[in-house]
């Protein structure tokens, strides 16, 4: 039944994935309505920033590698996209305008979200059925722009404007892009979220967990759909002193807080791109490596794949004996690799707090780190500064996260 404004839902048992298909809508002595090209399949919302949005074709000057090859080939894969315009408002909307369904080709594969393309592509070819991508992203935004004006009154320093007040930054002030581009989707069936976002919240780390866990347990609470997969991509190594030398925070932080997040949210899953970053540009042109570790990270954990070597490794313990730290590891069920690169990153810290270069070697796949500058370590990190191209890797050729361990230090 229809409401004043002519609006009206019907929930469908959908078919077997797959085709297109054709839905009437009938009611005796009034014309019938037909919707044609409708397909069936796995429906992923695709969250974030810039690293997201970035299209097939790339940025000027930013290019994404293999692109062209893939926009040549777009129309042999059954991926649907679907992009909702970037709208910033202080009240919550619940249409999208400007936007439609398109399926995959090469006169409009190349405006699609890169990192979702590969994804998809993978996906299809994994599990034979149709992928529809929901692209609901904006470049330079904070996770506060995501949030709903409900969940952010927990936090006192965050101010979320009423109604009709103004927005001093359009893609980073508090629940603007919520209410705009977000709220209109909720209810949308969706198997699940992909999100990349985190570099326009890197100068506050110790409060980015909190929010980002906040965010996630908001939307599920709106979808209705329980604790739908919601899998996210840490940032890329970059270095950050070209945007702020002022203030400056090293970036290792924030994706030390995204790691550690990972334990704490449910249903959960991240992708580690420590090897995949770019010093001086902060949209890495590798988003196969993006999409494609997605998708691993979802046929292991949404979709019942085995994980054993589809997953980056995991620090499982460290321990510190003597001189050195043992740090062993969970998914790396064929042990670790360099692939021929030397093993750098590590550092090595005593009583006094102050981090020392360290030697790391491979043993059994766990890793040993020394220093001849510390005796009697007490805490190890590995990666811990803006911009690295990490060594150290799975068998699987999948990336380890830096990570911080201190047995007496708290960073969050």
């Amino acid at each position: 039944k229809a409401d004043e404004q002519g609006r009206w839902q019907v929930k469908v048992q959908t078919p077997t994935a797959g085709g297109p298909y054709t839905v009437a809508i009938t009611e005796e002595g009034q014309p019938s309505i037909t919707f044609k090209e409708v397909y069936s399949g796995e429906v992923w919302l695709l969250g974030g920033q810039s690293n997201m949005e970035m299209p097939l074709q790339g940025y000027r000057d930013q290019p994404v590698y293999g692109s062209l090859q893939e926009i040549v080939h777009s129309a042999e894969y059954p991926i649907h996209w679907f992009k909702v315009h970037r709208h910033s408002t202080t009240t919550a909307v619940d249409t999208v305008k400007h936007s439609q369904w398109k399926k995959s080709a090469p006169d409009n594969a190349g405006d699609i979200s890169a990192a979702g393309w590969f994804f998809a592509k993978q996906l299809s070819q994994a599990l034979r059925v149709p992928i529809g991508l929901i692209a609901c992203n904006y470049g330079g935004s904070s996770v506060e722009a995501w949030m709903s004006p409900s969940k952010l009154q927990a936090y006192a320093d965050v101010n979320v404007p009423g109604p009709g007040e103004a927005i001093p930054v359009v893609n980073r002030t508090p629940s603007t892009l919520f209410n705009g581009m977000l709220n209109p989707l909720i209810g949308y069936a969706i198997k699940g979220c992909l999100w990349y976002q985190g570099e326009s919240n890197y100068q506050h780390p110790d409060q980015y967990a909190d929010r980002f866990a906040a965010l996630v347990a908001d939307w599920r609470t709106r979808w209705g759909q329980g604790d739908f997969p919601f899998y996210y991509a840490q940032i890329a190594p970059y270095d950050y002193r070209i945007l702020k030398e002022a203030g400056y925070v090293n970036s290792a932080y924030l994706r030390e807080a995204q790691r550690l997040a990972e334990s704490t949210i449910p249903a959960s899953g991240m992708i580690v791109l420590l090897d995949e970053g770019d010093s001086t540009c902060i949209h890495p042109g590798n988003k196969a490596a993006v999409g494609e570790r997605f998708a691993l990270l979802a046929l292991a954990k949404t979709y019942g794949w085995s994980s054993k070597g589809l997953l980056s490794p995991k620090v499982k313990d460290v321990t510190f004996e003597g001189t050195q730290a043992l740090i062993r590891f969970d998914e790396a069920p064929v042990g670790l690799s360099t692939f021929g690169k030397p093993l750098t990153g590590f550092e090595l810290a005593g009583s006094d707090s102050l981090f020392h270069p360290a030697t790391a070697v491979i043993n059994k796949g766990g890793v040993v780190v020394t220093s001849t500058a510390v005796s009697q370590p007490v805490a190890v990190r590995y990666g811990f500064t803006d911009y690295l191209k990490g060594s150290l890797k799975g068998a699987n050729g999948l990336p380890v996260s830096s990570f911080y361990h201190s047995p007496s230090i708290r960073l969050f």
